[in-house]
């Protein structure tokens, strides 16, 4: 399973959080990672990507692809196992899922998965993490940084 774990992209601030929309800058930044996960993505039978019910969370969403899922469950001040309950980590053996969320919990999540710690890593806006689970032949399981990329990098 490959989990991409994508902050959502720069946003306006405001008193309602879950309405702060992407700033111009955010667009750009969104548009740049959708661009290049497309790219990345063209030759996967089919992906999931979900959405918490941010509007800059679904805008970032959107640039990426039309038909994402909305979540609740992901909105800001969540679980981090959150998270993983709506990517169905690690039960969707060769899939591709993108989650749009929010930080501290995407950087505590990426590290939680390749430490085994909840660590404060920080994810910059509109960045993402690739991590990909393997199962080697002897059975054991791996977890491996696929990318971990912002949008001035792109």
């Amino acid at each position: 399973m490959d989990l991409i774990l994508w902050r959502h992209a720069d946003a306006e601030d405001g008193v309602d959080d879950l309405a702060r929309p992407l700033t111009p800058k955010g667009i750009k930044q969104a548009k740049k990672v959708a661009t290049w996960l497309r790219e990345q993505l063209k030759d996967a039978a089919e992906y999931r990507v979900i959405a918490s019910e941010a509007v800059r969370s679904q805008a970032t969403a959107q640039q990426l692809r039309a038909d994402f899922e909305i979540n609740a469950k992901i909105n800001p001040g969540c679980h981090n196992a959150c998270y993983l309950e709506v990517a169905r980590w690690p039960r969707d053996i060769g899939k591709f899922v993108v989650v749009v969320g929010h930080q501290p919990n995407l950087g505590e999540v990426a590290a939680l998965l390749l430490t085994g710690k909840e660590l404060e890593w920080n994810t910059r806006k509109g960045g993402i993490w690739w991590i990909q689970r393997k199962v080697m032949d002897d059975g054991r399981v791996k977890y491996v940084l696929k990318a971990a990329l912002s949008p001035d990098l792109l």
